[in-house]
């Protein structure tokens, strides 16, 4: 079997589990043959050895049975870095993106500190140290299986200004302050009717009480204390949380209150400054 003949059958048969199934077959042939996509179309008619054929037949059925090509891949792509993910994380997803678009826009010391609570697999962590060498990142998370995955994604991309720590939330940093504190915390209602979509990831790190604001407030109330004279806090949150985020964020004590929109044009981020 050739690679475009392999790539036509594996389209038709995701096609009941994506939506971008010519796509996904595309990066399942890539990682097994261990090519670019530019391989694949300047070697359309080189044939599939059998030890492949059958690799292939098992990372098919396990995507055909709906696990994310991520964690069957074992990497996913995000802003301007890669990353190693694993199930005891979130999928790092383009939405979140956003977090450092903002964060980058800021302007914040040559030298700024910057803390990512519940970082996951690293990703808006890294990001940031790895766009601001001079910028000093913390980043924490209450799983000791994300700490160490976050922590060999730090090793893997050099990024020597990015420390990773278990925490839950602030414990690990107490006394310190920072010039930016983000985090994409859980936000999503525990009888969200999304979540079984989402099976193959961890229910600690999405769903939170409260119509999923728990941890948003946790947050906002705590995070005053650590930020320096001046310092933001940006959350990601559900699209329809922008209005109570905002509110929480107020109540705290922070101006400049405000809310962005994701890639789809949904309400994603809100954020504000503290001047105690």
């Amino acid at each position: 079997m050739t690679l475009t003949e392999w790539l036509q059958q594996a389209a038709v048969q995701l096609q009941s589990v994506s939506e971008m199934a010519a796509d996904d077959a595309r990066l399942l042939l890539c990682h097994q043959l261990n090519v670019s996509r530019t391989y694949l179309y300047s070697h359309a008619d080189v044939s599939i050895s059998p030890a492949d054929l059958t690799a292939l037949a098992q990372l098919l059925a396990r995507a055909q049975q709906g696990e994310p090509l991520a964690f069957i891949i074992g990497y996913w792509p995000f802003w301007n870095i890669e990353l190693e993910v694993a199930p005891c994380t979130l999928i790092p997803r383009p939405d979140t993106e956003l977090l450092v678009e903002k964060a980058l826009a800021l302007t914040l010391p040559v030298t700024a500190s910057v803390l990512d609570l519940g970082t996951g697999t690293g990703a808006i962590a890294l990001a940031l140290a790895c766009n601001k060498p001079l910028w000093q990142v913390t980043a924490t998370d209450k799983v000791s299986a994300a700490v160490a995955l976050a922590q060999r994604n730090a090793a893997r991309l050099t990024a020597t200004n990015c420390e990773v720590l278990q925490s839950d939330w602030f414990s690990a940093v107490s006394g310190k302050q920072f010039d930016l504190i983000v985090s994409n915390p859980p936000y999503i209602e525990p009888d969200d009717p999304h979540l079984p979509a989402l099976q193959h990831e961890p229910l600690s790190a999405l769903v939170a009480p409260e119509q999923g604001l728990a941890d948003l407030a946790t947050i906002c109330r705590q995070a005053p204390a650590f930020l320096t004279h001046h310092g933001w806090l940006w959350l990601e949150h559900g699209y329809n949380q922008a209005d109570a985020v905002r509110q929480l964020l107020t109540s705290a004590g922070f101006s400049q209150v405000q809310s962005c929109k994701d890639y789809g044009g949904n309400w994603r981020i809100s954020g504000g400054c503290f001047t105690g």
